[in-house]
């Protein structure tokens, strides 16, 4: 179809194309402008393929290839100049194409490439019929194509025929083979079984040769049993044979005891003079004096009792740290909010660990004092003073269980004195052993 546009009907610009430039007649019409592109001065290009002006021929039909398609067709005198670097490069394509006759013998995508460069009259039909000529070589091709296919396809079913029928009888050569090897196995099979109740016959006449040699055994034992018992028999009357000779013995034996009794006797004489000599006092404490009692006069269980020290006082905390090894665990907060219950926190940490460090001090003792960390948002940044171990529960723990903990881990015997006013903590560290004690007794103490 061919269209005017503000020309005569003999003016090839004037003609457009209604269908898409066919792809061969496109890359053709790629390949000439990038051909008389590098004939171009930079000022004689449009702007947008300035930038491909030192590329060589090929990288630049590679890379500018749309863009030079679209200056081609939207800048006429970029066209022009590109349809006259063709005339000079194809003189006799170009003249053939403007005396309206192009050479039989040419290319079609050739010659329409070029009637699209110099749009000569009537270049829009040579266009298209180069496009369709296109089209039936290409479809002429796809056929030639498909034909070799369909040969290559025929070849490639009959060698797999052929390779089918190696293999069917590969096959059944090995077939052949499995069914020999099977048959000589089932004779091996068969001779097997022969062996196999062989065996077990030869296994049966054994067992019972077995329990022929049992009963022989049994019938030995009997015997040894029988002779065992005749043998205990003579043993019996051996001993009281023994006995008897052992009984005469003693009836004879007089002289030797009363020998026995003269030595003795000398003994005894030696021993009382041996105490002569040593001036030994006669022994004047006894057995009866060694019960613990109450005598007339003196003092009862009730009134030694009264004399020791109260719970309540501070020098029976002494006493106890003066053990050998003692250790005294402390309640923190139990005793901080006993004692001072008005400061905050922190400070009734540091005014109690300065005085425990003060006892360890004085004491010589271990000392360890633990602090619920329940209810902590961040680690205490805390130095533990000399002497002094510092211990915070862990979350979900309770300082109690973790004092009573530190009991449990010490071993049985060793002093452990738990200052806590706590009841229940008090009443569980007695049970394993250790020592409670008020917190206002330690109070009094460091105090």
């Amino acid at each position: 179809m061919v269209e005017t546009a503000g020309g005569g009907p003999g003016d090839g610009a004037a003609e457009v194309l209604d269908r898409p430039l066919p792809d061969g007649v496109r890359r053709r019409v790629v390949q000439i402008v990038s051909d008389g592109f590098g004939g171009l001065t930079l000022g004689e290009l449009p702007a947008q393929l300035r930038q491909y002006a030192r590329f060589a021929p090929n990288r630049r039909a590679k890379f500018a290839g749309n863009a030079m398609a679209a200056a081609l067709e939207t800048d006429p005198l970029f066209r022009q100049r590109i349809g006259e670097k063709l005339r000079e490069a194809q003189p006799e394509l170009s003249g053939a194409l403007d005396s309206g006759s192009p050479p039989p013998a040419a290319d079609p995508l050739d010659v329409a490439a070029a009637a699209y460069v110099l749009r000569p009259a009537g270049w829009v039909k040579l266009v298209t019929a180069a496009g369709e000529e296109a089209l039936r070589a290409d479809a002429e091709r796809a056929d030639e194509e498909s034909r070799a296919e369909l040969e290559r396809l025929r070849e490639q079913l009959d060698r797999s025929r052929e390779q089918t029928r190696t293999e069917t009888e590969r096959l059944r050569t090995e077939l052949e083979t499995a069914r020999k090897e099977a048959e000589a196995l089932h004779r091996k099979l068969r001779s097997a079984l022969s062996d196999v109740k062989r065996g077990e016959a030869a296994l049966r006449k054994a067992q019972a040769e077995i329990e022929a040699m049992r009963s022989e055994g049994q019938a030995q034992v009997s015997a040894a049993e029988s002779e065992t018992r005749r043998l205990k028999a003579r043993l019996a009357e051996t001993e009281a044979a023994l006995e008897a000779g052992r009984k005469a013995a003693r009836e004879g034996r007089s002289v030797e005891d009363m020998r026995v009794r003269l030595l003795l006797d000398t003994v005894l004489d030696a021993a009382q003079g041996l105490r002569r000599e040593l001036a030994l006092p006669p022994v004047s404490v006894r057995p009866a004096e060694t019960v613990d009692a109450v005598e007339p006069g003196r003092m009862s269980p009730k009134d030694i009792a009264a004399r020791a020290l109260s719970e309540h006082d501070p020098a029976i905390l002494d006493q106890l740290l003066a053990l050998p090894q003692a250790h005294l665990v402390v309640d923190g907060y139990n005793v901080t909010k006993t004692g001072y219950p008005q400061m905050p926190l922190e400070k009734q940490r540091l005014r109690l660990l300065g005085q425990l460090s003060q006892l360890a001090a004085q004491t010589g003792a271990e000392v360890t004092c633990v602090f619920d960390g329940a209810e902590l948002a961040a680690p205490v940044l805390l130095a533990p003073p000399r002497g002094v171990r510092v211990l915070f529960s862990k979350p979900g723990v309770t300082a109690d269980e973790l004092i009573r903990q530190l009991v449990r881990a010490e071993p049985p015997g060793r002093p452990v004195i738990v200052a806590s006013t706590d009841r229940e903590v008090a009443d569980g560290v007695a049970r394993v052993g250790a020592r409670p004690v008020a917190s206002a007794v330690l109070l009094k103490r460091l105090s």
